[in-house]
């Protein structure tokens, strides 16, 4: 149960609480209709009221918020390992391992969850809202909020300056430039039942690369999406003629190189949406990604992993 609490400005003086909590807190409308026949989960200095009542500049309002809608999609609780990096009363930041979805799929009914891993440690009621979300083979830093009223605004915050995440990946050859921005529209392609391509008519995708190192046959790479488009980074990577190491969808599948697409969520810094503090974490490459470092990248892994 989160308890959310603002203190009421001159300029809303008079204002009803319902219209706080959508043009203050930003709450749904849907959220504010299910506080307003939840019981006793609005408070205004301490006393019970209901969304109708007027508020007075300086007034607290505390509202209790916990959203227990069902998933969509049943949540089969499994014993996965998943390591929480940081977490409060309002969300959490986990380190998804390859071969994890975030939810569960009819195409992959038998496919390690997030959503799973966490019902286990937590209970078969923990409510799932997941942040951003990883690909299948993708590692890395995924947030996932506490209730819907965080989630929205974190949701809110994604691809702006109050949420950057940055990622490590280990591509085919070299781009050239080693650093630039990658502008290039992305939408369905029409002959495959999941792969995406670059289009003129597709959704606006923005994405930020530099090269760190290169090895033999390989670079190692920051990048930064400015956007959120399915497969983003593996596409406008292939589109740069550098395909990620062992992407099978937009490169060239070699199991005995790395068995996945060598890409790594390995930053995330975001202003905290209800205490305001800025949250900066990083996880540590995979051993797969380290391993691919040490045989085919001079530097040695450790001083890479350090970049």
């Amino acid at each position: 149960m989160a308890i959310i609490t603002r203190v009421i400005l001159p300029e809303e003086d008079g204002a009803t609480v319902r219209h706080v909590l959508r043009a203050g807190l930003h709450f749904s409308s849907h959220a504010v209709s299910r506080l307003a026949h939840g019981g006793e989960c609005i408070f205004v200095n301490g006393v019970p009221v209901h969304t109708p009542h007027i508020l007075r500049a300086g007034d607290v309002l505390a509202v209790e918020t916990e959203d227990r809608r069902p998933p969509r999609t049943a949540v089969t609780p499994g014993p996965w390992p998943l390591p929480v990096v940081w977490e409060d009363g309002h969300l959490l930041i986990v380190n998804k391992p390859a071969g994890m979805t975030a939810h569960a799929s009819n195409f992959l009914p038998d496919t390690p969850t997030v959503a799973g891993a966490l019902a286990w440690e937590r209970g078969a009621d923990f409510i799932f809202h997941p942040v951003n979300r990883l690909d299948k083979g993708t590692t890395g830093l995924m947030a996932v909020a506490k209730s819907g009223y965080v989630h929205d605004l974190l949701r809110r915050a994604l691809h702006t300056a109050a949420f950057r995440r940055e990622y490590r990946a280990i591509c085919l050859g070299c781009p050239a430039p080693e650093r630039g921005t990658v502008d290039a529209p992305i939408g369905r392609d029409e002959t495959s039942a999941v792969a995406r391509k670059v289009r003129p008519d597709g959704a606006p995708a923005l994405s930020h690369y530099a090269v760190l190192a290169k090895g033999e046959g390989l670079s190692l790479l920051a990048l930064r999406p400015e956007t959120g488009r399915t497969h983003q980074l593996r596409l406008h990577m292939a589109y740069l003629g550098c395909p990620l190491a062992g992407d099978w969808l937009y490169g060239t599948e070699d199991p005995a190189l790395i068995p996945r697409p060598a890409l790594h969520a390995w930053a995330v810094a975001l202003t905290h949406p209800v205490t305001g503090e800025r949250v900066e974490v990083s996880a540590p490459l995979p051993e797969d990604m380290r391993r691919l470092l040490r045989e085919r990248f001079p530097q040695g892994v450790e001083a890479l992993t350090q970049l």
